[in-house]
């Protein structure tokens, strides 16, 4: 962790103030942003060569840590979702590779602890304002009808969704079921939808495509993103007046598609609607920052931005790259897949109680480690089956303790069910293909004549161009068999053996291991 004298004399100093009005006892409120789709190389302050504008959340970084070696459990949207709000690895549940739809059934079981489960039960109001994307039950026309992802003919809108974020923790609950394109286009706000259906649309604009699908009287697809974080404002301002604890998970659709920059935001990067997009999330989060310092909560609210995954292709890599920005930095690939650029994330955490501002963190840390963190926040052991892949984020907060973060390796995942193991300088990669959407694609049979696995030293070679495979056995020893340990143990922390999920929804048995024989 890098650090400047100054800011930390400065800081200490002000700390000293700050304990004296606000006794250390005072639980912090927690904001956890998750952009979506959006790239490590599009937030500038990780970028140097980047050529969009994010000036507010620069400031964010400068006014906290900024970590440079984040990783997201996931390269696609839900099961990253699944990890951040139980601190267990995605590929443990039963969705073992892929996405849920707009119309999917609950992911995670209601007995099993989430983030929000854990600090309402610990005095805190939680809510959750934004994109789900981890399913919910549908009211349905037909009670006996039974899919994990049903028709929406079968929906009634008339009727409150069960197995609802209401019942995973989250108090006060608003937002849509899948990505931005996927139907049914409805708000639910506490198990029950806002308006009436008035439409069934579609769009196929270049950024801003959606599938066909019905639409809500209050709902339309360009104000979405201003709309999650004028909801997310009025929630914040209520729980300051009364002085309650806060927990807001804030999952933004954006910049995923339909890329759908408000008018007063087209064209101002220069570049492309994507590049609108990015800017125009920036200045949400810059209203947000504003707005926690005008309250007076700033000393001691934690604000935790961060992506579901690595940019889209949607975001149109040719035209951007024409102009000089790489969505994804110096890394290779992008979402979906198992390279950097598909699961490497900005990761920013201010929290002026505890965080020196302008810190700079090269830890691997992964986002199921919230969970831990906030255990930790509140002096709480969590149980066996609870945040089984979460490490406590806290010790790295401060130069004095960041040795005794206990991460030791990460497992990366693909959208195709493809795994990577990272420990230290070396990440081993079991397939030959990118497992995911770039190049080599396992689907064009693109790594038929590439060696078996891959196997790089991103210290040495960040963007993956030269798999060391076969030229270090030990350590691709190592490697495999902390891999084994971890689906045989059911976990990467210390506890109990737990089981992993089986499949679904055929329920074969599911077996990584085989990728041994």
């Amino acid at each position: 962790m890098r650090k400047n004298p100054l800011l930390i004399f400065l800081y200490c100093f002000l700390l000293v103030v700050s304990c004296e009005k606000h006794p250390s006892d005072v639980k912090p409120n927690i904001i956890y942003v998750l952009a979506d789709d959006l790239g490590y190389g599009d937030i500038n302050i990780y970028n140097s060569n980047g050529k969009i504008k994010t000036p507010n959340i620069d400031q964010l970084a400068s006014e906290g840590i900024m970590f440079s070696d984040a990783h997201t459990s996931s390269s696609v949207c839900t099961p990253t979702r699944y990890g951040i709000l139980t601190g267990r690895y995605n590929w443990r549940s039963k969705l073992k590779k892929s996405v849920l739809g707009g119309t999917s059934k609950a992911l995670i079981p209601k007995d099993r602890s989430t983030v929000a489960t854990l600090l309402k039960n610990n005095g805190y109001e939680t809510a959750f304002i934004g994109k789900w994307h981890l399913g919910w039950n549908w009211g349905l026309i037909d009670s006996s009808y039974y899919e994990d992802r049903v028709d929406i003919e079968k929906i009634d809108f008339n009727k409150e969704i069960t197995h609802s974020p209401n019942d995973l923790g989250f108090q006060y609950s608003y937002g849509h079921n899948g990505s931005l394109d996927m139907p049914p286009y409805v708000y639910v706000e506490n198990k029950k939808i806002t308006a009436k259906i008035d439409r069934v649309i579609e769009d196929k604009g270049e950024y801003s495509w959606f599938r066909k699908g019905p639409t809500a009287e209050d709902f339309f697809h360009e104000e979405v993103t201003p709309h999650f974080f004028s909801k997310a404002f009025s929630y914040i301002k209520e729980k300051v007046v009364d002085e309650e604890p806060f927990f807001l998970y804030l999952p933004l659709p954006s910049p995923h598609t339909p890329i759908l920059p408000t008018e007063k935001w087209l064209g101002k990067s220069g570049l492309n609607e994507y590049a609108d997009f990015v800017m125009q999330i920036d200045y949400h989060m810059g209203e947000l920052n504003k707005l926690i310092k005008d309250l007076d909560v700033s000393d001691n609210t934690i604000i935790i931005f961060t992506s579901d995954n690595g940019c889209s292709p949607e975001a149109n890599f040719e035209l951007l790259a024409n102009k000089g920005h790489q969505p994804s930095g110096i890394y290779r690939g992008y979402k979906a897949g198992i390279f950097e650029g598909a699961h490497r994330v900005p990761f920013i955490v201010k929290w002026p109680k505890k965080i020196i501002p302008g810190s700079v963190s090269d830890k691997t840390i992964c986002t199921t480690d919230f969970m831990a963190t906030c255990a930790d926040l509140l002096n709480i052991e969590l149980k066996d089956n609870e945040g089984e892949d979460s490490f406590s984020m806290i010790p790295l907060f401060s130069t004095q303790t960041e040795n005794e973060f206990k991460r030791d390796f990460t497992i990366h995942h693909s959208i195709d069910g493809s795994f990577a193991i990272r420990k230290d300088d070396y990440k081993f990669i079991f397939t030959n293909t990118s497992g995911g959407w770039s190049y080599p694609r396992a689907w064009n049979d693109e790594g038929a004549n590439l060696p078996r696995f891959q196997l790089y030293n991103l210290a040495e070679d960040p963007s993956e161009t030269n798999n060391l495979f076969g030229k270090y056995p030990e350590i691709e020893n190592e490697l495999i068999q902390l891999f084994k340990s971890s689906i045989k143990n059911g976990r990467t922390t210390v506890g109990k053996v737990q089981e992993n999920d089986p499949n679904f929804p055929s329920k074969e048995k599911w077996d990584p291991l085989t990728l041994f024989e």
